[in-house]
């Protein structure tokens, strides 16, 4: 489509290193992007957002449909807009929603009936209505409407699921309203069956989108499995789409996921860290609970150029998070989206130079070696304190 394009800019085996041109600007791959459910990332700004280095954002249809409610996000200009964020965003069509919310959805052929979360109102949710959403909210990323299955699951269901979001697929594919720039994305799905995945892939395929996501991983499978479901779904998605990798994930999915052939990813992974007081750096996970971080006065990471990393002390991120402050979660979060996407940064670079697999193997071990040591006061500190 004229105005959407995806360009292979370098390849390292199955890897791929590339640049996706939108109406809302460039995104380069593979990518990260930030978890804005509500039209919004929760504890930062857009401009922290954007300082990270994230040139993609995501938010969701069915709790933007509940809250503002897409009419009025499109009288008042838009998402990008309403949330002050000028570059691409990817709206999520409600389908991991039929998953989470499954206590309070009625699923049939015609789409999803939903008790909202928010106050019991019933609203339904079919695959027309879900581009008609995206479509009011501006989406520059139109998601099709899906049917996720919480795994493991008995073939017989999932097979079920895959079959309704392929007619959905259809009606999607017919409801999108093309325009330069903007795109719609079909989801594959077959739970970790590599036949349903390749059945769900060739279909997609067959009714053409301008890309591909990944859906239905990262929800009760192990990381192996997931990886043997890439390897089994990959092959048969086109070379010159770009393909997304939905809900993931931890540091060591993105790079094994980068090294099987996915460009785009999410995950609410570092926001909701940032809010349970742990920070990702080079060396692992870091919980700044615990009582080794109260008289430490070295930063989170050193090496970061993230302020929040860089300029504030263990011990004050420490005493933040114990006394509750916001301020606490703002920078903790602010470090977790600048880790991810310095991860992202790293990752593009060893593609363009075909060194991807050593770079790989640097990120895990970095991670497996763990924290530096705690703190050791030195003795004249300890005097000084005692004083």
């Amino acid at each position: 489509m004229s105005g959407f394009a995806f360009t292979i800019l370098a390849r390292d085996g199955a890897a791929r290193r590339g640049r996706l041109e939108t109406a809302h600007g460039p995104v380069d791959t593979p990518a990260f992007m930030p978890v804005g459910t509500a039209a919004a990332v929760k504890a930062v700004t857009p401009e922290m957002v954007a300082a990270t280095g994230a040139q993609m954002v995501l938010a969701n249809t069915y709790h933007l449909m509940l809250r503002p409610g897409a009419e009025r996000v499109a009288r008042l200009g838009g998402l990008h807009r309403f949330m002050r964020w000028p570059g691409p965003i990817l709206t999520d069509s409600g389908g991991y929603q039929v998953m989470s919310l499954d206590a309070l959805r009625t699923i049939s052929e015609k789409g999803v009936v939903f008790a909202s979360h928010l106050d019991g109102s019933r609203h339904e949710l079919t695959p027309e209505r879900a581009v008609e959403i995206q479509d009011l909210l501006d989406a520059t990323i139109t998601m099709q409407l899906d049917w996720c299955v919480r795994l493991p699951a008995e073939r017989a269901a999932v097979e079920r699921a895959m079959q309704l979001s392929l007619r959905w697929a259809e009606r999607s594919r017919a409801t999108f309203r093309p325009r330069p720039g903007y795109a719609l994305f079909g989801i594959v799905q077959g739970g970790v069956e590599p036949a349903l995945r390749r059945r769900s892939a060739q279909r997609l395929v067959a009714i053409g989108f301008e890309g591909y996501a990944v859906g239905g991983l990262a929800v009760g499978e192990p990381q192996e499995t997931m990886f043997r479901t890439l390897e089994a779904t990959v092959p048969f998605l086109p070379e010159d789409r770009p393909r997304y990798l939905m809900g993931v994930g931890k540091p060591a999915d993105i790079v094994g996921a980068v090294l099987r052939g996915i460009d785009l990813f999410d995950c609410v992974l570092p926001t909701r860290s940032g809010r349970t007081a742990q920070a990702f750096t080079r060396r692992g996970p870091v919980n700044l609970r615990n009582a080794r971080h109260a008289e430490d006065p070295r930063p989170l990471d050193e090496a970061s150029d993230c302020p929040a990393a860089r300029d504030y002390s263990r011990a004050y991120l420490h005493h933040l998070v114990k006394s509750g402050e916001i301020l606490g979660a703002i920078l903790l979060t602010w470090n977790n989206l600048w880790y991810y996407q310095d991860l992202m940064r790293r990752l593009r670079s060893a593609i363009e130079a075909g060194r991807l697999e050593a770079e790989a193997a640097s990120i895990l071990e970095e991670q497996a070696r763990g924290d530096i040591e705690p703190f050791e006061p030195t003795r004249a500190a300890v005097e000084r304190s005692d004083a």
